[in-house]
């Protein structure tokens, strides 16, 4: 007992700085939510940083250097660009100071651990479900996400290889929509409105949030095709309900700050951790829905060793 007093109270002196990409996309809400959790339950401060314009490399930069001058114990960081940030994720290096990346990897210097889903075969699975319930034949527009983001590059790439095991499949066209609900919305109203010839049987998103852009669009330019999504964000949750959305792949960003956090925290501590945490797939509709019909608040985030023991 007193050994475990003494980690306790040498714990609340650890401050850690929290990174996410954005405050418009709900699945950071939920992975700041989580890493507050893991904080709390370790004793742990969490301060978080957050750029004001969504996944902008320069203020994630001048972020990363107003959370260096407060000297914390260790960094756990959604990067908004594979390489961009390079000069200031290598001052955190050379100050000597653990990161823990999670959604992202970071591969300009060595990390305790890397925290994520696998996007490519997320979309993989997501798109194969999609053009399964086409009965394996149609047109299919994509929404992709923002295009420096190393999740949307994945995302584009599993979307396209699904797509080769179905020929009678065709990917007409990609639009922008950056992640974001309002970009979604208007660029593929946009496009309902220059291709009102084009038929559109489905399209596959590469998120909810902009999924439920697309649901507005269609509906306001009467057009009638099947949407999936990727998050499983509590948002999404009626659209799968009234049918609108068919489905959504489970990427957990709630879970993974939490791990990336305990995994912080827990290497602070001299613990040995694993390199890599890959959360698994999971597609989520109509049929199973009731474990996500939960505000972020509500829902679950099992400990490292309690995922680690699942796979």
């Amino acid at each position: 007992m007193p050994h475990t007093l003494f980690i306790q109270n040498w714990s609340i002196l650890l401050k850690l700085a929290v990174f996410t990409k954005n405050k418009t996309n709900p699945a950071y809400a939920g992975a700041r939510l989580g890493a507050d959790r893991a904080a709390q339950r370790y004793g742990v401060q969490a301060l978080h940083f957050v750029p004001q314009e969504p996944d902008s490399v320069a203020q994630q930069i001048e972020l990363i250097d107003e959370a260096l001058a407060l000297k914390p114990d260790a960094f756990v960081i959604s990067p908004v660009h594979p390489t961009k940030i390079n000069s200031a994720i290598q001052r955190v290096h050379q100050a000597a100071i653990p990161i823990v990346a999670l959604v992202s990897p970071i591969e300009s210097v060595p990390c305790v651990s890397f925290v994520n889903s696998d996007d490519y075969n997320l979309a993989l699975e997501i798109a194969g479900y999609l053009y399964q319930k086409m009965s394996e034949k149609g047109k299919v527009l994509i929404i992709s996400g923002h295009v420096d983001s190393s999740t949307s590059l994945d995302r584009l790439r599993g979307f396209h290889d699904a797509a080769r095991a179905f020929p009678n499949i065709t990917l007409i066209d990609t639009v922008i929509g950056d992640y974001v609900r309002p970009t979604a919305y208007v660029n593929s109203k946009k496009w309902f409105a220059a291709n009102e010839e084009t038929q559109i049987d489905a399209c596959l998103v590469a998120n909810d949030i902009m999924a439920l852009g697309v649901i507005d669009a269609l509906r306001e330019t009467h057009r009638n095709a099947l949407v999936v999504g990727v998050n499983a964000i509590p948002e999404a949750i009626p659209a799968l309900k009234n049918g609108s959305l068919l489905a959504t792949a489970d990427f957990n960003a709630m879970r993974m700050a939490y791990l990336a956090t305990e995994i912080a925290i827990r290497h602070l501590r001299g613990e040995s951790m694993p390199r890599r945490v890959q959360l698994p797939v999971e597609i989520i509709n109509r049929d199973n829905i009731h474990q996500y019909d939960l505000p972020y608040e509500d829902r679950s985030t099992p400990t490292l060793d309690e995922v680690l023991a699942r796979t």
